[in-house]
């Protein structure tokens, strides 16, 4: 497969369709609710992993994931660990620390959410978050899940910070496998505790220590997708190299491209903390690698040995038409 075909398959798979969504939600919310971000002291636009509100020295971290229906319908005590995970994703891509979730559960009779509900109580007692509540309705003709949490956070990272010369930099746990046949990269189900809380405390002190301040967590979407997010979020551009992406050995490229691990992030970092940023998810057994530079252009090309091709303009259309940052 040429490299443009690689480029035009992305473009067209679920997880890059289902951020494109994103633009359309915005753009209404922000018709309706011109003024909303402002009003509550947001620190961040909407599109980032969380929203933020300034409150006192610190930021209020608050954010939403819901399931697609038919993972919940197959995978049901996965899908509930999974919502429970994700969300703690965002709230460390935030450079924050959980506090608590709530879930929102639908399903046809308690027998049916009872698989569910283990999934995320085993998450909960994973990541050491509690489920402090929620909404359940058990007379629905199908299952359907979303869990919401909050966190704080003393520095943000965040979307909008990438910089022209900035490294863009993947951090990725390879030790997992695919939970077929989605492109959920599992690390995280049987791996020791501790563990996890540790390597996600990576975060908050890369922004505490002012080592990082943007990042996100990888989506649905992959690592290009996610990566699109935030340079859009940015108002930059980059050049990626594929060869670059950290990858578990005997894994299908394309495959991993689209992949959405239980542990992977983008950072964009100044030059001259590159090594010291790469040292700390290193020392961890975390894979992580340079793997673009940031760059004016607005444009994301992609690039693989001697082959370049355009990615996205958004000088040509939005991604999930994240808007100007809003100021605290």
């Amino acid at each position: 497969m040429s490299l443009r075909d690689l480029v035009e398959r992305l473009r067209e798979s679920r997880g890059f369709r289902h951020k494109t969504d994103i633009a359309g939600v915005v753009a209404s919310l922000a018709a309706h609710l011109p003024h909303g971000a402002r009003d509550l002291a947001q620190a961040v636009a909407v599109g980032d992993d969380c929203a933020a509100i300034a409150d006192g020295d610190g930021y209020l971290l608050f954010a939403i994931e819901g399931l697609v229906s038919d993972f919940v319908a197959s995978m049901p005590w996965f899908a509930g660990y999974s919502s429970v995970m994700v969300n703690v994703s965002d709230v460390y891509a935030m450079g924050g620390r959980p506090l608590a979730v709530v879930d929102a559960l639908w399903s046809d009779g308690l027998g049916a959410a009872e698989e569910i509900l283990a999934g995320m109580a085993a998450a909960s007692k994973a990541y050491g978050v509690p489920v402090v509540g929620g909404h359940s309705n058990a007379r629905s003709a199908q299952p359907q899940l979303a869990v919401s949490i909050v966190g704080r956070a003393r520095r943000l990272l965040s979307s909008f910070n990438a910089r022209p010369g900035d490294c863009l930099i993947m951090a990725v746990d390879l030790r997992g496998r695919f939970e077929d046949p989605y492109p959920f990269w599992n690390a995280s189900v049987g791996a020791p505790a501790q563990r996890l809380r540790d390597d996600l405390e990576l975060l908050p002190l890369l922004a505490e220590s002012g080592l990082c301040d943007a990042a996100k967590d990888i989506s649905m979407a992959g690592v290009l997708g996610t990566s699109l997010m935030l340079l859009e979020c940015s108002g930059v551009g980059a050049r990626i190299d594929l060869d670059a992406i950290p990858r578990p050995a005997g894994v299908d490229f394309e495959r991993w491209l689209n992949a959405f691990p239980s542990f992977g992030f983008l950072l964009s970092v100044r030059e001259e903390h590159l090594e010291a940023v790469l040292a700390r998810f290193r020392q961890r057994d975390l894979a992580c690698a340079m793997i673009g530079r940031v760059d004016a252009s607005r444009e994301v090309v992609v690039k693989q040995q001697t082959d370049a091709a355009l990615l996205w303009s958004f000088a040509d259309g939005p991604f999930i038409g994240a808007p100007a940052q809003v100021s605290a």
